[in-house]
């Protein structure tokens, strides 16, 4: 049996498993994949054994999505333009090489899912780890008019801006340098929704009929999902799609058969 896993911290509230476990009996395979939580010093001999044990692929979230692109002998170019890896395997010469599907799977539950347009619009996102870079990746090749970074370190934002600044209108700044300008599609690509907090927000943010999107998800609404839908969002979404969508495209480079994701994530939001 192939054995996967999907490591990270926190990550036990992670639905991976169930995902890829109903993506195996709709395209007839027999996976194994697990959650495995780790500390910062134990994800490069986690990463070295696993694959030396034979182990066939491997998901990565946060907090090491940077350290998975350190740790990658090759990568994809969604990974090498935002320097963050969520998927692991071994290329055809026994080495690893590193993908990301994040923003592939953020942008296809935005317009195909959700229907909401990212072309010529202002979106603001919030945070700048490695799932903000992941999203960037994908985010500046529907030519939105605008993306504002907004971090807590500015200086982080500033890297990111840096890093994409060629490819759109990007501008950088701190949680309480957000103005008044309106914004049509916010993006929470915080972690503080695992931990039932929000970052410093005012409604002057969201332009009418305004979409806001969390990246994380949970059984209930995150905090920030609360907040949109209390402030007048349009549209207020968690990331259970983005988590199905990218799955899906990690499911297609580890299996070579892409599955259906309309049922499964009608499955995972079912009571």
């Amino acid at each position: 049996m192939s054995q996967y896993a999907v490591i990270g911290n926190p990550v036990k509230h992670s639905k991976s498993p169930q995902i890829h476990s109903l993506f195996a009996q709709q395209t007839g395979r027999v996976v194994e994949y697990t959650a495995v939580t780790l500390e910062a010093g134990e994800v490069d001999a986690f990463v070295k054994d696993f694959f030396a044990s034979g182990g066939a692929g491997l998901n990565v979230t946060v907090p090491y999505k940077g350290k998975a692109f350190e740790l990658a002998a090759s990568c994809s170019q969604a990974a090498r333009l935002a320097q963050a890896v969520n998927t692991l395997l071994l290329d055809d010469a026994g080495r690893l090489r590193g993908a990301n599907t994040d923003g592939f799977g953020l942008v296809r539950d935005i317009k195909v899912n959700h229907r909401v347009e990212i072309a010529d619009r202002r979106v603001l996102i919030l945070g700048a780890g490695g799932a903000v870079a992941g999203a960037l990746a994908a985010l500046v090749r529907e030519k939105p008019a605008l993306i504002t970074i907004a971090n807590r370190t500015v200086s982080k934002a500033v890297q990111l801006k840096t890093q994409f600044e060629k490819l759109a209108n990007i501008s950088a700044v701190g949680f309480e340098q957000l103005d008044d300008t309106g914004y049509d599609l916010v993006i929470n690509g915080t972690s503080l929704s695992l931990e039932h907090k929000l970052p410093p927000l005012n409604q002057e943010i969201l332009a009418p009929a305004c979409c806001c999107y969390d990246m994380m998800y949970a059984d209930s609404d995150t905090v920030f999902v609360s907040w949109a839908k209390a402030n007048g969002a349009t549209l207020a979404l968690d990331g259970l799609g983005m988590l199905v969508e990218q799955a899906a495209a990690v499911f297609e480079i580890w299996h070579g058969v892409r599955p259906q994701t309309d049922a499964v994530i009608t499955q995972l939001r079912s009571p």
